[in-house]
């Protein structure tokens, strides 16, 4: 248990609502104290013999809710840093929050609020990489992107995102572009753009997902880049996704429907868990009863809203996406200017009702691909298929793939398995452009049939990088090319439209 007296007048905190040097002064280091304590507390009253692991967890987690809802630093009296502000303000500060609370709660935005809005917009300076789309069916368009070197790598990169998600954060501002990034290095990138469904797409299951969006977006790289092998990266739950289609596409036998379509070289996985029996927090709301509920919510209407997805991550981050940020922005008055990855998190996207009904229960539930059990084509299909060396990146605080969730690849393949742990989180920790201050990360690679180590273990004996590791996953990927050629523009004739395309624009009213 903490000692309140480590968190004592003159000392700092660690809690970055309590670094501020007024929480050092009397009677808020008393506060401070205190509550500190009460976490400490908590934490080893949630430790209750006999008690499942599961409920454990959630007990911790609800009394973390609790006190984060309770903390000094919520409350204008208690908070040294808020008082600070409004009487050097002359109450300008809590005026302005006033005016802040009250655009949220009427929705009717102020000035600034407007003004904001407008600051970023797909395809204006977000998503800006130029590009054309290619192919498109009813559930994706790929885009190539234009290359920008006089010579390029023979095998293009494909790029599989998480449907939860609007593609471009992998392709935001300019200067922490992936996509412009890789183009730049000397690659062709094919970028899928996930179509945001509505009422009309309730039937669409994981398999569509797997064969509309994965799979013949890989036949339709083939195609246009004529090119008998690819690079596969996937971010997320499009990491899972790819990781399906690849196992499925390894086995004997293939994917019936799919014979002749371009082998994988490489397989890349950012933040993607193939192994979902520790999925971290996101994890201890999803059981059957949970499961049973959001099918009701989703039945009527056909889907999951992205508001209702985005709530759901509101809860589990409540510190820093509910009272933190309303501590600024109603008794501060500091009202969030957003940057471009605040935008796109912002900019939403539904989810159809039986693929997400179908992707809680296969993977959350079942945990049916880590064991054997998930079939593609009416056949299970295993990671240890795979041929092909892979590169898998994790981030230090994931809260929706946790790291040491997505290193448990390890235990499903024996192909070389070069692991990234970055600093940041599921997104930030992503996108981590070169020249990024603070950034640094670990790196090992395993060789093939190489011997087993835990987490710890890998920790314990990885290179340490420092900044970006874009650049280490970049000179992987060209370590696997063959040697460049000269680099062709897209043809006209190809061109269905120009990047970003029409699906990422869709978004619909209220939303």
């Amino acid at each position: 248990m903490r000692d309140g007296s480590s968190q004592g007048e003159g000392l700092k905190d660690d809690d970055p609502r309590f670094r501020a040097e007024e929480w050092s002064q009397w009677p808020f280091s008393q506060w401070r104290t205190g509550f500190r304590n009460a976490e400490a507390f908590w934490r080893e009253a949630a430790k209750v013999p006999g008690v499942t692991e599961h409920h454990t967890a959630l007990v911790d987690f609800f009394a973390r809710q609790y006190l984060d809802m309770m903390s000094p630093a919520n409350r204008l009296a208690t908070n040294p840093v808020v008082l600070k502000n409004a009487i050097e303000s002359g109450g300008g500060a809590l005026a302005k929050g006033w005016q802040n609370w009250l655009a949220d709660f009427t929705r009717v935005p102020t000035a600034e609020d407007v003004a904001n809005q407008g600051r970023f917009v797909v395809g204006g300076n977000v998503a800006t990489t130029p590009g054309k789309v290619v192919f498109r069916n009813h559930l994706i368009e790929l885009i190539r992107y234009a290359p920008q070197t006089d010579t390029v790598h023979p095998e293009p990169v494909l790029i599989v995102p998480s449907w939860i998600m609007k593609f471009y954060i992998l392709d935001l501002s300019p200067h922490n572009s992936m996509v412009r990034y890789l183009v730049e290095q000397g690659h062709t990138v094919y970028m899928i753009s996930w179509r945001n469904p509505d009422e009309s797409d309730r039937e669409l299951s994981m398999d569509d997902y797997l064969e509309m969006g994965v799979l013949d977006a890989i036949g339709a790289v083939g195609h246009d880049a004529r090119a008998p092998q690819i690079h596969a990266m996937g971010y997320c739950l499009g990491g899972t996704l790819l990781a399906m289609a690849a196992a499925a596409l390894a086995r004997d036998g293939g994917v019936e429907g799919y014979e002749q379509l371009p082998a994988l070289k490489t397989l890349s996985l950012l933040a993607a868990q193939v192994d979902f029996s520790e999925p971290g927090e996101l994890g201890l709301f999803i059981d059957e009863s949970q499961v049973n509920l959001l099918d009701h919510l989703t039945k009527g209407q056909g889907f999951l809203t992205g508001k209702q997805m985005a709530g759901s991550f509101q809860f589990l981050h409540s510190r820093d996406l509910v009272w933190t940020r309303r501590m600024r922005e109603y008794l501060m008055g500091e009202r969030d200017q957003g940057n471009d990855l605040m935008a796109w998190n912002a900019d939403t996207t539904r989810l159809p009702a039986r693929m997400h009904h179908e992707y809680l229960v296969a993977l959350y539930l079942k945990n049916a691909f880590a064991h054997g059990r998930y079939e593609v084509g009416g056949k299970p299909v295993s990671l240890n298929d795979l041929r092909m060396p892979v590169f898998a990146v994790g981030t230090e605080r994931d809260h929706v793939s946790p790291w040491r969730s997505v290193y448990k690849l390890h235990l499903l393949t024996d192909v070389e398995i070069t692991f990234v742990l970055t600093s940041g989180g599921h997104n930030a920790g992503i996108v981590s452009q070169p020249g990024h201050p603070r950034r640094n990360y670990r790196i090992a690679t395993r060789p093939e049939r190489g011997e087993w180590r835990s987490a710890d273990e890998w920790l314990q004996t990885a290179e340490r990088g420092e900044s970006s590791w874009w650049p280490a996953w970049q000179g992987w990927l060209a370590g696997h090319s063959s040697a460049p050629v000269k680099a062709k523009p897209i043809p006209a004739s190809r061109a269905l439209a120009d990047a970003p395309g029409t699906y990422v624009m869709q978004r619909y009213p209220g939303e």
